[in-house]
């Protein structure tokens, strides 16, 4: 089975979710299942940053050190806010809308009006985490949502748009972090459509397709369906798919505050754990 029959979905979850995902997928590569090395790969919010990491030429050891060692760590923000009056305004925006689109134009409005770092000052932390700026050989899908119209857009090699910029946007939660110019449009989270835009992987002909997903998908909101679903859709194209979201270990690790540099090294040690102890289904 070649790498192109592959497709590696890698979901949103902050700092502590790309720790996480680093060490599931440094955890998998040490008992000899390198999910990694797939044609495609589907990146949103922290997934986008896993997934651009994949391509930069390090090994995975290389990567998973860039979680665990201080030294080597990523220069970010702590993020500051009251995670109730967050999870409010969430669900205010989700309670007033009439449409899913508008769910997405409302939280728009939210990330627009926030009080945040400047763009600069948000765009060099995505710097500091990407070790090349290159887009990758393999196809890489990155996932943010237009801040006004509510739109997704999907950014790859061939839009003529650079990987720190595709990151940048598909990481910029709203209220939290300011939404991401890119060519003249506003951006904001690629997680505000869903965690894990696992139907990008639908009708490319995968035969095997691996979604490592620091948030559990079951537990939030899609604009249609669940993704439960979604995975029923790919099995009846044909894909082996294999699911892996936290641990209780890693979830203990990974902490409440997903945005806390803190948790780096502790999520990344528990998802290399649970990675070493995972069975897949093939």
């Amino acid at each position: 089975m070649s790498e192109s029959d592959r497709i590696l979905i890698l979901g949103g979850g902050g700092v502590a979710g790309i720790a996480w995902a680093t060490g599931l997928l440094t955890g998998l590569a040490d008992q000899g299942n390198d999910v990694s090395r797939a044609g495609t790969v589907i990146g949103t919010s922290a997934g986008s940053a896993v997934g651009a990491q994949l391509g930069s030429g390090l090994s995975l050891e290389e990567l998973y050190a860039r979680q665990v060692d201080p030294a080597l760590q990523a220069a970010e923000i702590a993020a500051e806010f009251d995670a109730d009056a967050f999870a409010a305004s969430f669900a205010a925006a989700y309670e007033a809308a009439d449409s899913p689109e508008d769910q997405r134009r409302r939280l728009g409005r939210l990330a627009l009006e926030a009080k945040t770092v400047p763009e600069a000052e948000r765009r060099a932390v995505i710097v500091s985490r990407l070790p090349s700026d290159r887009w990758p050989g393999h196809r890489l899908l990155i996932v943010a949502v237009d801040a006004e119209t509510g739109e997704p857009r999907v950014f790859d090699r061939d839009s003529g748009v650079d990987l720190v910029d595709a990151v940048t946007a598909s990481c910029a939660v709203p209220g939290i972090w300011p939404a991401a110019t890119v060519r003249g449009r506003r951006y904001t989270d690629g997680g505000v459509l869903t965690i894990d835009n696992a139907e990008l992987a639908l009708g490319r002909g995968a035969r095997r397709v691996v979604a490592v997903l620091p948030m559990d998908p079951e537990n939030l909101p899609r604009p249609s369906g669940t993704f439960a679903d979604v995975v029923g859709k790919l099995r009846a194209e044909g894909a082996e798919v294999a699911v892996f979201t936290p641990d209780e270990a890693s979830l203990a690790a990974m902490g409440t505050n997903a945005l806390d540099p803190a948790t780096r090294a502790p999520a990344a040690e528990a998802g290399r754990a649970q990675g070493r102890a995972a069975v897949l289904p093939w």
